[in-house]
């Protein structure tokens, strides 16, 4: 069977059984306590816990994943960083013996699996929670092996629905001694599907309670069920891959690539926080290890994105621009790399390491890859994690005094030129497009400096309309208004953020009349014909995609 037939045969199946197809869900969970979704009963936490779905309570999906936590396991027969996730869910519906049986039936009826070549593993209980004697009686003993805390699954992040499973196992080969069961790394056995009973709901606190509303999810690995039906040894010898060469180093490549196509679909960009640091370090490993292989990603990105599109219609072309993107800025720092790291002091400290990352911005992992390549020493590299948190503590508490806001001490030209710099922001994204961000200002008396995100110069002809855009606003006369709100709804509203540290819970929001609105401390003029008339000054280029403005006053 092809991969999109293996699909559509697992939720026709459980159509057949009563159950609601629902499409998959974002990566992007609003679970603020994982960066994506890891699993299909994610979507439907909310329902394990009472509330109604509007399709009912039998449910099948077919959901994206991506997970990181096995990113060293990637390249071997069955780990990967994205996958699919088959899963059929009941709210208080079916029960344990109905949702094996189903499984089971799947499997074997509809997939003709060996049934002989099923293995089991239960929940055998621990210091909270008692073995699962019911999963236990409907096993065969000669096929079922008890097991701890592998057995017992969730919650997803901090809190939620949890409980005891059953894993269904698939012998593809001979047992390597008198000693090999299901535990063994040999390759005999590999895990298909997680049948999980949630029971119990787990606190903050780690505080396990009876659920009043008994729930089934379960999560059937998808490429592992392709590759036992395609009869190959890994999942990346499958029609999902077509991998050109298959060595582990070739494997990763392949995994890293569609990982980061669905990554780019969600909307998330190359960064240097949370998801975005995520698709960033892929891209960058995908670089780096295809040093000594030179692979045609972007190629395989595109042939990729025609094997999905039709299923996963999110996946489009302009996803390879993003990527293309950050392999030009990655092998920029790259080119001067190895010169820095080389002449660097000897050993190469935590110190010194951050120091070449802040100032050139050469990664740790390369500075380490380097070092190693060329025989230089390395010592107290751990000390670079305590540097660059005290580094992002005094920029966080630097942010925090002032959020784009002047001294108070400021005087009258420092305050017109500060609200000038929310014209020309606004200005600059009018032109330029809204992925612009202002990426830092410095204002005084005499000018204002304003850091702003762009891949390229502008033009004179640009400049000229930019500042003659700004002159109109100003003599438009346009009243400055401060509104103190909560956060979210400051962010609601529209106001622009761009600092990457953390906000207090009650800003204020500087609107000028309905051209600009953003978030600040202030102080601001307040109306827009007290400035007077702008001048810009200059325009250079202070780092990679990151441009800068100076203006002044034109008294």
């Amino acid at each position: 069977m092809k991969s999109k037939q293996i699909r559509k045969r697992f939720t026709k199946y459980f159509i057949k059984k009563g159950h609601k197809h629902v499409p998959s869900s974002s990566l992007i969970t609003d679970d603020s306590s994982v960066l994506f979704t890891t699993a299909g009963m994610q979507q439907f936490k909310k329902n394990f816990l009472g509330e109604k779905h509007e399709l009912g309570d039998r449910l099948v999906s077919v959901q994206k994943c991506l997970r990181t936590s096995d990113i060293d396991e990637v390249g071997d027969d069955s780990h990967l960083t994205f996958f699919e996730m088959l899963g059929n869910f009941s709210f208080g519906d079916y029960w344990k013996k109905e949702a094996l049986d189903m499984a089971v039936e799947f499997l074997t009826k509809k997939c003709k699996l060996d049934k002989d070549k099923l293995w089991f593993t239960y929940f055998k209980g621990n210091k909270d929670i008692p073995e699962d004697k019911e999963s236990k009686e409907l096993l065969d003993p000669q096929k079922t092996f008890a097991c701890g805390d592998d057995n017992f699954w969730g919650p997803t992040g901090n809190e939620g629905p949890c409980g005891p499973t059953i894993e269904i196992h698939y012998e593809l080969g001979k047992p390597c001694s008198d000693k090999c069961d299901i535990n063994c790394d040999c390759g005999r056995f590999v895990e298909v599907w997680n049948l999980v009973f949630n029971q119990y709901f787990k606190d903050k606190q780690g505080n396990f309670t009876e659920l009043k509303q008994r729930g089934v999810d379960t999560g059937l690995g998808f490429e592992r069920l392709v590759a036992i039906l395609q009869n190959k040894k890994s999942v990346y010898e499958t029609d999902l891959f077509n991998i050109s060469k298959d060595e582990k180093d070739y494997r990763i490549i392949y995994d890293h690539v569609r990982a980061c196509l669905f990554l780019i679909a969600e909307g998330i960009e190359p960064s240097k926080m949370d998801r975005g640091y995520v698709l960033r370090k892929l891209i960058r490993r995908i670089v780096r290890m295809n040093k000594t292989i030179n692979i045609d990603f972007i190629q395989l990105a595109k042939d990729m994105i025609k094997d999905y599109v039709k299923i996963y219609p999110e996946l489009n072309t302009n996803i390879i621009s993003i990527i293309k993107k950050e392999v030009e800025l990655f092998n920029e720092i790259l080119e001067g790399a190895e010169k820095r790291i080389v002449e660097a002091p000897r050993p190469i400290t935590g110190a010194v390491a951050f120091n070449l990352y802040s100032t050139n911005g050469i990664p740790l992992e390369v500075i380490q890859e380097v070092a190693q390549e060329k025989g230089i020493e390395m010592k107290d590299i751990n000390n670079f994690y305590k540097i660059e948190k005290e580094h992002q503590e005094k920029s966080r508490a630097g942010v925090e005094k002032k959020f784009g806001g002047l001294s108070k001490n400021a005087g009258e030209n420092a305050i017109k030129l500060h609200t000038t710099t929310h014209l020309l922001h606004k200005a600059l994204r009018d032109l330029l497009g809204e992925e612009v961000q202002q990426m830092g200002s410095d204002i005084n008396e005499q000018r204002l400096r304003f850091d702003f995100s762009s891949d390229r110069k502008l033009t004179d002809e640009e400049i000229s309309l930019i500042e003659d855009k700004i002159n109109d606003i100003i003599n438009k006369g346009l009243d400055i208004v401060k509104e103190e709100i909560e956060l979210q709804k400051a962010l609601d509203s529209g106001a622009l953020s761009f600092f990457k540290e953390k906000y207090p819970d009650i800003v204020n929001v500087y609107s000028i009349g309905d051209y600009s609105k953003e978030i600040c401390a202030g102080p601001h003029v307040k109306n827009t014909k007290e400035i007077g008339l702008i001048k810009i000054k200059k325009q250079e280029s202070i780092g990679k995609g990151i441009k800068r403005i100076k203006a002044v006053l034109n008294t």
